[in-house]
């Protein structure tokens, strides 16, 4: 409910799309995410630890469109 609250005070103010990250181990947020119409857009390694150990961080982003 908190995820399409966000979705509808962006679309309601204008605004062209909603971006997130989360990382690879919230596999719960990923599938929710995913389920609201986002979509990966890139990964990303927050640290030379998190690249040695393949830790990545997904992007995600939710286009809203011209909000008619």
């Amino acid at each position: 409910a908190l995820c399409r609250e966000v979705l509808g005070f962006a679309r309601a103010r204008g605004y062209g799309a909603v971006v997130l990250s989360t990382s690879m181990v919230q596999v719960a947020a990923q599938r929710l995410y995913e389920g609201l119409g986002f979509r990966k857009v890139g990964t990303s390694y927050p640290s030379l630890l998190c690249t040695l150990l393949n830790f990545q961080i997904f992007h995600y982003r939710c286009d809203l469109g011209d909000g008619t």
